[in-house]
């Protein structure tokens, strides 16, 4: 009989050894690991059999997680392992078999300096209201950023704060804030339905951990205007595309007034992503727009195309382009240029900026 309790617990100590950002268990496969970046497979360890990853998932799941998989066929949730390390969990089908990554959530959470994030963060930590949003690709460290924005005014506010999550990743310990974690599927049945009964809640700083549709953008946007600072992440590319990702959610007879919130109640957006560093590890190389009169208008008369021009020509107020920020990365000698060139949104531009 197999101990897949011993045989996880096994596979955590060494993701945890390794500093893994991700584990990956699938048929076929041995463990592989995600490591400054890149995929790594462990070669001396057996190949994992259609009994492992199933047994593996089993011991992980609870009755109420498992029920969802069954029913939607994949299903993610958060799982401690002792007092040692959080993972964010998804279990999922592949060619009938079961596969399961499990994302390393570290214990501590990072300032914006440990982070190496832009020192612009901290005034967004310090407004009283409005819209702010961490964007970019998946597994680019949005979740973190956010993490060390909603700790810094734990520390700093004497807030009520309530985060809206699907797991719940990092956990905070109150300080001068009060914190609720709020999980949906466990906590709430959803997270327009969780965002709608904060309003009944009494908050000061809402975050919610991913907008997945126009009630959740609409319900956000609203509570930005009405009082509220509202963190939230969106799965976009750069500050232009995350406006036209809101606002082509809506019908078009509602995007006009969906405009005029937005450059009302934005506050910036900041458009990241982790790069292999030189030295180790992985460096946030962001994009950040700020919400000034020009972009304002530029969003309330739907002129999202200019929005890079204002960005590259506003360094004075604190904005800045990926391409400069990944141009000064690389004369820092922090990141190398062929790193720097996958990850631009624009490669020849990138290479005019640093000639």
């Amino acid at each position: 009989m197999i101990n897949y309790e011993k045989q996880l617990n096994d596979l955590l100590e060494l993701a945890i050894k390794k500093e893994a950002s991700d584990l990956h268990i699938s048929v076929g496969h041995p463990p592989v690991y995600r490591i400054g970046g890149s995929l790594t497979r462990l070669v001396d360890k057996e190949k994992f059999s259609p009994q492992d990853t199933e047994g593996i998932a089993e011991f992980l799941m609870s009755d109420l997680q498992r029920q969802k998989f069954l029913k939607d066929k994949d299903v993610d949730f958060s799982y401690s392992y002792d007092d040692k390390a959080r993972f964010r969990v998804n279990v999922f089908l592949q060619r009938e078999s079961v596969s399961c990554v499990l994302r390393q959530i570290p214990s501590k959470i990072k300032t914006i300096e440990e982070l190496s994030l832009p020192p612009i963060l901290h005034n967004f930590t310090k407004a009283g209201q409005g819209f702010i949003l961490i964007t970019g690709p998946s597994g680019h460290g949005k979740s973190t950023t956010l993490a060390a924005m909603i700790e810094e005014i734990n520390h700093k506010r004497t807030d009520h704060i309530i985060t809206i999550e699907d797991p719940i990743e990092y956990i905070f310990e109150d300080d001068r804030a009060i914190i609720d974690q709020r999980e949906v599927y466990q906590d709430a049945v959803g997270f327009a339905e969780a965002l709608r009964a904060t309003f009944r809640q009494d908050p000061d700083v809402i975050m919610v951990g991913e907008m997945r549709d126009p009630e959740t953008i609409s319900t956000a946007i609203t509570a930005a205007e009405t009082g509220h600072l509202v963190l939230a992440t969106l799965h976009t590319n750069s500050a232009p595309q995350t406006i036209h990702r809101i606002v082509d959610s809506f019908p078009s007879e509602q995007q006009h007034q969906v405009r005029a919130q937005l450059a009302s109640s934005l506050l910036g957006i900041v458009s990241q992503r982790l790069i292999p560093r030189i030295g180790g590890g992985l460096i946030p190389a962001c994009e950040i727009m700020i919400n000034n009169p020009a972009v304002a208008n530029l969003i309330r008369e739907n002129k999202t195309h200019e929005l890079p021009l204002v960005i590259e020509t506003s360094n004075d107020a604190g904005m800045i382009s990926l391409n400069r920020y990944l141009s000064d990365l690389i004369k820092r000698k922090e990141i190398s240029m062929e790193d720097a060139l996958i990850y631009s949104t624009s490669p020849d531009e990138l290479k005019m900026l640093i000639k």
